[in-house]
């Protein structure tokens, strides 16, 4: 078996199941369940619709670089969301359907990184733990880059050293990001841009929140907004991850895109080719509905802003929390308790379920970003996220009087 496993760090809800076994919540409450980012949105019905119109393509085997007609699709939307020009994304050459970013993440690492000089990955902390487990498992050696309040949770460029920037192979970005819901501006996307070229590693930005945000004002940018204002009109170096699971509210589908850098396009696909992803047929022409269609995805942002708009008034008071750029947690202090003791007793008394932010981090000599703060998932519908809301506040009053 390969040796990386065993530097593999148990998944945050295998560390989770363990924390809450043995409690016994109150019977006479529904369980509400905050701690997972999974969409629990009604899937749009144009959507389903064209899931099952697709189901007489399966007697042939799909293309691993996908049709024309999705990579199109993807391709438009970049452009209408982003305000790309038209032509700035060929489809044809710069895109690739991929079956949820969560593959597309890891599967980039193996295909990126060279075991042979020592490589390095660096990633936010906290983050997606995918980001990690790609890298260990490519032979690299994760650097943790902190993003903390006094920071604006932006990790901090000017902390890498140069010795890590010189064995550098692929920089993770998440914006918006997770759990923090920060969001990096186009002068911080063209700072990080400016390294990946000095540096020569690849830049890759994982955006799948990007169309989930809290001001209708101010979208989150792009990578490829940012390459193309620093001039570079092919993308060079970059590399981005979009996904229909939060956007559309369809995570069961696994199906996103990845845009960019033509020759990593070109690279990837080859890996991809071997690697056995190819999309099915009925999925793309599921996904090809969504990309075309911006109108859902707007109804499924507002939604979620509405929940942060009846949920900060319960918790404020009780936790340290803020309302978030961006992406649909919230990313919240837990006052004069550790993480996950606050998380355990509030399933056990209220029946409502968070994620520690410990386990979403890692020790590094600044401590872990994520301890003291719990990631709480506004994924539920707006009347469970309010009920939920009130119970925690609830939980936190009770405990403070006794």
């Amino acid at each position: 078996m390969n040796p990386h496993l065993d530097r593999l760090h148990a998944y945050p809800f295998e560390k989770l199941a363990a924390l809450k076994a043995g409690v016994a919540p109150p019977a006479q409450l529904a369980h509400i369940a905050l701690s997972i980012g999974e969409p629990q949105h009604a899937p749009p019905p144009f959507i389903l619709e064209a899931l099952r119109a697709g189901a007489d393509r399966l007697g042939s085997y799909p293309p691993t670089a996908g049709s024309l007609e999705l990579r199109a699709a993807a391709a438009g939307w970049l452009a209408r969301r982003f305000g790309l020009p038209a032509a700035a994304v060929d489809p044809a050459t710069m895109v690739l359907p991929v079956n949820g970013t969560r593959e597309a993440l890891f599967a980039l690492v193996q295909a990126a990184v060279d075991p042979r000089h020592d490589p390095v990955v660096i990633s936010p902390n906290p983050c997606y733990q995918i980001y990690e487990g790609a890298a260990l498992l490519a032979g690299a050696t994760p650097f943790y880059l902190n993003a903390t309040a006094a920071g604006g949770y932006v990790p901090d460029l000017d902390a890498i050293p140069a010795q890590v920037l010189e064995r550098t192979q692929v920089l993770f970005l998440c914006s918006p990001g997770n759990p923090t819901g920060a969001v990096l501006d186009l002068g911080y996307l063209r700072r990080a841009l400016a390294l990946a070229q000095r540096y020569g590693f690849v830049l890759a930005a994982d955006e799948c929140y990007a169309d989930i945000y809290t001001d209708e004002a101010a979208p989150p940018p792009s990578l490829l907004q940012a390459a193309l204002a620093a001039g570079h009109d092919r993308f060079q170096r970059c590399i981005v991850f979009h996904s229909l699971s939060k956007r559309s509210s369809v995570p069961g589908l696994r199906s996103g895109f990845v845009a960019g850098d033509p020759e990593l396009m070109r690279r990837f696909l080859l890996y991809r080719t071997y690697h056995g992803c190819a999309m099915s047929p009925m999925v793309q022409l599921a996904s090809c509905a969504a990309w075309n269609d911006d109108a859902h995805a707007a109804h499924n942002r507002r939604l979620y802003q509405e929940k942060f708009r009846r949920v900060l008034p319960l918790l404020s008071p009780v936790l340290e929390v803020a309302r978030p750029q961006g992406a649909f947690y919230l990313w919240a202090g837990v006052r004069g308790g550790g993480d996950q003791r606050f998380t355990r007793e509030l399933y056990a008394r209220a029946n409502v379920t968070v994620l520690p932010g410990s386990y979403l981090g890692r020790e590094t000599a600044a401590g872990n970003p994520g301890a003291g703060r719990v990631r709480i998932s506004l994924t539920a519908s707006v009347e469970d996220c309010v009920a939920a809301a009130g119970r925690i506040a609830e939980f936190v009053h009770e405990s403070k009087a006794t």
